[in-house]
């Protein structure tokens, strides 16, 4: 939602901006300029990237125009599902949690965290590890290598989304130019066509530039580290899952567990322990 809004106040700044200095928008609209360019980032993005990359680039930006932060309150009903399922294990034994994890659209307890049950990624880490212990005799330390071996493999396939997507933004200027010097070479065949062509023709080239710098700037660098920081986002709530389901195969009670984990929040979203504490309780 936000990339919407943002994408509208850089257009409409631009706009208005324009307008007010006398400029008339029907100069900006030069089709053929965005033909140029546009044509030449996709062909420079098939150069770069393969076609499955390509396809992740596509997902990622459709992505992130659904995305939101997680909050405070989501962070705290992962950590109470987690911390419910760590006391059917306690209380009933390892296998009673086979049921949740083998379907966990249907468990009441991971169902109680809406962010968690709906990120299919994190669902299937955390689900794919305890089936990994209810295989019996694996050690917390090789739970601990498995969980970080998914998460820096996740970080590794994604992470070049974002590089990729960089590395396209910064060519749009250079892109701009090669727009603008071929209008320059039209401006120059038509010379002798009067001072209201070539006038026209100078306008199109400058386009060129303008739209090269604003896509860049404005918003392909921008969409870049938005995706950037969507990533860094589903590390960290990996990691909190991580954290807690480690604490508990190390023999942790599901309390200490859960708040160990809360400690890898960061400030803006980790509760404190009296809040985590009273909403473990329900109050």
């Amino acid at each position: 939602m936000f990339i919407i809004i943002g994408a509208v106040v850089v257009l409409g700044s631009l706009v208005t901006g324009f307008s007010m200095a006398g400029g008339s928008i029907g100069a900006l609209i030069q089709i053929s300029e965005f033909i140029t360019i546009g044509g030449a980032a996709t062909g420079a993005l098939l150069i770069m990237a393969p076609m499955p990359v390509i396809k992740k680039i596509i997902s990622a930006i459709t992505g992130a125009l659904g995305a939101k932060h997680i909050e405070k309150e989501e962070y705290m009903q992962l950590l109470k599902a987690l911390y419910d399922i760590f006391l059917v294990a306690q209380r009933d034994g390892l296998l009673a949690i086979e049921k949740h994890i083998e379907n966990p659209a249907e468990s009441e307890v991971l169902n109680q965290s809406e962010a968690f049950i709906k990120n299919e990624i994190a669902l299937a880490f955390f689900s794919d590890t305890l089936k990994v212990m209810l295989s019996g005799g694996v050690p917390p330390h090789e739970i601990e290598a498995l969980m970080d071996t998914e998460i820096e493999t996740y970080e590794a396939e994604n992470k070049p989304i974002a590089e990729l997507l960089t590395k396209l933004g910064d060519s749009f200027p250079g892109l701009g130019i090669v727009a603008a010097v071929l209008g320059i070479i039209v401006t120059m065949a038509s010379i002798n066509e009067g001072a209201e062509v070539v006038g026209h023709h100078v306008a199109a080239a400058l386009v060129g530039t303008f739209l090269g710098v604003l896509l860049a700037y404005g918003f392909v660098g921008p969409l870049a580290t938005n995706i950037e920081h969507n990533i860094e986002m589903q590390i960290r709530f990996m990691e909190t899952i991580k954290t807690a389901v480690v604490a508990y195969a190390k023999g942790n009670p599901p309390i200490v567990a859960v708040e160990i984990a809360r400690r890898t929040l960061f400030q803006d979203v980790r509760p404190s322990f009296t809040e985590l504490e009273s909403f473990l309780r329900g109050k």
